[in-house]
């Protein structure tokens, strides 16, 4: 492989910096603390399935892009009705809940490490607004955080990706698309960007197929393959 040279560092968010699983169930168990933990799991899945249903309808062209707070709003609905609940109080809160989702343990202190080298870039197929809030509730670090909204699509459609090449101002091979999916990856790679995997409990492993450039345990691991890798920094001052 040959050595990496990195402009910036391009993060997905949900499930590589943030547990979103943990998150949501928090929110079912509030929406009723009554469901035992099998229940809650069931209930999990629907949300999950109708949020990848409806953002393939919307890639496929069978709908209108919405955003993730309606898609959110959509899946609240569906858990609600499905637990026996009818309190739109109640079902707006667990909708919410989709933006309160904990870090992973290395994620804050990794990206600070991160960004002492290295722009680093967060892009999600989260809303605005809704990147907002989940940067802020689990103290995440950006240069610069970008919303599929912008694209009025979804990834792995390739307009997202191109969001962070347009505003980097780079080529696209001098970026590094780090996920725990490998889908998210295989996109960003059709594009030519650089890719890592980070290994997560709630990802899309890669296949044997599969040929990224870096495949780390955590956040640490990947700042230590970055450092030994990319010695030269984009922010190092020139002549």
């Amino acid at each position: 492989m040959s050595q990496l040279e990195i402009d910036a560092v391009v993060f997905d968010v949900l499930g590589t910096l943030v547990d979103e699983p943990a998150g949501i169930r928090i929110g079912i168990r509030a929406l009723d603390p009554s469901l035992d933990s099998s229940t809650v799991e069931q209930l999990l899945s629907l949300w999950q399935q109708h949020i990848e249903r409806e953002q393939r309808r919307v890639l496929d062209g069978g709908r209108t892009y919405l955003t993730s707070d309606a898609l959110d709003q959509e899946a609240a609905r569906l858990v609600a009705e499905a637990a026996g609940v009818g309190d739109p109080a109640s079902v707006a809160a667990l909708a919410r809940s989709g933006r309160r989702l904990p870090p992973w343990p290395d994620t804050v202190t990794g990206l600070a490490r991160l960004a002492e080298r290295h722009p680093l870039i967060g892009l999600s197929n989260a809303s605005r607004t809704a990147l907002l809030e989940v940067n802020a509730h689990a103290g995440l670090r950006w240069h610069q955080a970008l919303s599929a909204e912008d694209a009025r699509t979804y990834k792995p459609d390739p307009a997202v990706y191109r969001l962070a090449v347009t505003v980097s101002a780079r080529p696209p091979e001098r970026l590094l698309m780090v996920a725990t999916h490998a889908w998210d990856l295989r996109a960003a790679q059709t594009l030519g960007l650089r890719t890592a995997y980070v290994t997560r409990p709630v990802g899309d492993p890669p296949t044997v197929t599969d040929q990224f450039d870096l495949y780390a345990d955590g956040l640490d691991d990947l700042a230590d393959q970055l450092d030994k890798d990319n010695p030269s920094l984009l922010g190092r001052p020139t002549s």
